[in-house]
């Protein structure tokens, strides 16, 4: 098993990156699920067809890394159903998830098919990158949070504006949950025990830790 990747401190100073990092800590730590998103198509029993990433090459290197802030689930998906996942960066904590070193248009079009854009646009980072923060909008998801940098790479993702204790919770599905705990096994720095508890933890309450690793093998 190996250890989480350490993420050095930023801003970035180059603010118009060829690459970066594309942190995941939803369902798209599964690379198989992350190469809808790069290459196009629709996960087998989904709903949404995805038109893919101008650029189709998969990411060069995909690494564990552990973002300050904690997950938990809001909104409802209607490809998944249940809650959705965000990341809270202001709240105390560790937010488990996978950096995937992609190129910054990829990033921009698989930033824009979350937020239901149409993808084929660059986006202009050097705010994110900057100040560590920059909003594209007030949904969910367009909020985009550089934590630091890995290997002289910036680190994005991308959130609500919303902080965790601001938004009612809503229940994350059981596929949902499986597939997260998945991708994070996947990423090889957590056993099933702390992904297993780590989730529920997100879930607020309404998954236990059993009941999640309980999806792992039923």
């Amino acid at each position: 098993m190996s250890a989480a990747r350490a993420i050095g401190p930023g801003p970035h100073p180059d603010l118009t990156p060829s690459q970066v990092w594309y942190c995941s800590y939803g369902s798209n730590t599964h690379l198989d699920r992350l190469a809808q998103y790069i290459l196009g198509g629709r996960h087998s029993g989904g709903t949404r067809t995805y038109p893919g990433c101008r650029d189709r090459a998969l990411p060069s290197a995909s690494v564990p890394v552990e973002l300050p802030g904690v997950l938990y689930f809001a909104t409802t998906s209607p490809v998944w159903g249940g809650g959705r996942a965000f990341h809270d960066p202001d709240t105390a904590g560790r937010t488990l998830a996978r950096a995937h070193l992609v190129s910054a248009s990829q990033f921009a079009d698989i930033a824009a098919q979350e937020m239901y854009r149409q993808p084929g646009t660059d986006l202009d980072l050097a705010e994110a990158l900057s100040r560590g923060r920059a909003s594209l909008g007030d949904g969910r998801y367009e909020t985009l949070v550089c934590p630091g940098q890995l290997d002289g790479v910036p680190l994005l993702t991308f959130t609500a504006p919303w902080r965790a204790a601001d938004v009612a919770p809503t229940v994350p599905s059981a596929p949902y949950l499986r597939h997260l705990a998945a991708g994070l096994l996947e990423a090889g720095a957590w056993d099933a025990d702390a992904v297993c508890a780590y989730l529920a933890a997100g879930a607020a309450g309404h998954w236990s830790a059993a009941a999640v690793r309980a999806l792992l093998t039923g």
